[in-house]
């Protein structure tokens, strides 16, 4: 420690006995300094993130280790650093982007310890204690922004002391609303697209169906609502529709409000976030004899299944195994280099043109 340290002194004869014990065995895991030290995990993780960027340890899957030496690797866990991954569901959008991580981590050496959450929970911190008690070396997290417990947690994360990567989320923490780092699609600009195909194609009357209680939909609703205002489009007179799980008792219902809106209104397009919804729309279109595209063109959200129903649906495909690899290159990096600025990544869906949507039927 230099003369200039700054840290009280109980954070300086803690990291001082840590790097003693250090010199002495060669390797240490986070388990044995919290019971040598009587320290907290989080509180020892600190102090070897700190330790690491002054040069003086060298962070390791578990632990921490000299920062030079010949000293032997007890196996290779040991010595491969592991990045744990919270997501809200692991059979919908995020397998893709997991499996995105999973490809890059394994290039660079890492592991991904991979938790799921649900998008009802009302609180993510007790699968990332577990992650941290884990002794993960990272963590990419898609936490639920708009639960209770929302920003105790986001100012959990931004204290850890290890790298901490949002997933198509964005928030703030502290008193200066400093931004966590973060990956996420540019859905708005993915909306953006679909209107523009649409438009292109001379429908006038663009509607949107949104899935509810989906953190994606007020992103997808801004695209809709911006594109078609360049465009000069009317987004007032149409279709702007939210719509239960497609699974549900009440969707039947819904879809139906949305295709008598439509028809209402002479909306001859919509783009309908995300596939189960649009297929559900499409199949109850056939079942009121409204043909698509003719009657009605669709573009779908997701393109998780769009291109195998029947007619294959124009999608728009966010960009999820470029999420995931996008995510562990930040933790990595930051891993490398604890004081480079903070980085916050967003990359661009595509659409995917097929059979659902066409010109619009001339009167």
């Amino acid at each position: 420690m230099s003369n200039t340290d700054k840290r009280g002194p109980l954070q300086v004869a803690r990291r001082a006995r840590l790097l003693e014990q250090l010199q002495r065995d060669g390797v240490l895991r986070v388990s044995d300094l919290t019971d040598a030290l009587g320290a907290s995990t989080v509180t020892i993780r600190r102090d070897i993130a700190q330790l690491a960027s002054e040069g003086l340890v060298r962070r390791v899957h578990g632990g921490v280790a000299l920062p030079t030496g010949d000293e032997q690797r007890d196996s290779d866990d040991l010595f491969s650093g592991s990045i744990g991954m919270l997501v809200p569901s692991l059979d919908y959008y995020y397998p893709h982007v997991a499996r995105g991580a999973e490809e890059t981590a394994r290039d660079l050496d890492l592991r991904i310890v991979l938790r799921g959450s649900s998008y009802r929970t009302e609180d993510d911190r007790p699968q990332l204690d577990r992650l941290v008690d884990q002794g993960v070396d990272a963590l990419i997290v898609a936490p639920r922004l708009d639960a209770p417990t929302a920003q105790q947690t986001i100012e959990w994360l931004a204290g850890l002391g290890i790298p901490v990567v949002l997933l198509e989320r964005t928030a703030t923490a502290g008193p200066h609303h400093a931004h966590l780092e973060s990956v996420v699609s540019d859905h708005a600009q993915g909306a953006g697209m679909a209107v523009r195909h649409l438009a292109g194609l001379g429908h006038r009357k663009v509607g949107v169906v949104l899935a509810a209680l989906s953190p994606t939909s007020p992103h997808i609703h801004r695209g809709w609502y911006e594109a078609a205002a360049e465009l000069g489009l009317d987004a007032t007179d149409t279709v702007d529709e939210q719509v239960p799980d497609a699974r549900t008792p009440d969707s039947k219902d819904a879809l139906d409000k949305t295709l008598d809106r439509a028809l209402e209104t002479g909306t001859t397009a919509l783009l309908v976030h995300a596939d189960a919804e649009a297929i559900a729309l499409v199949q109850r279109c056939e079942e009121r004899q409204l043909s698509v595209p003719g009657d009605l063109s669709v573009v779908a959200y997701d393109d998780e299944v769009a291109g195998l129903f029947s007619p294959a649906l124009t999608a728009v495909r966010p960009p999820r195994g470029s999420i995931g690899r996008a995510a562990v290159r930040l933790a990595a990096d930051r891993l490398a280099d604890p004081q480079r600025p903070t980085h916050r990544i967003v990359i661009s869906p595509s659409l995917r043109i097929r059979d659902s949507a066409g010109a619009p039927h001339r009167p």
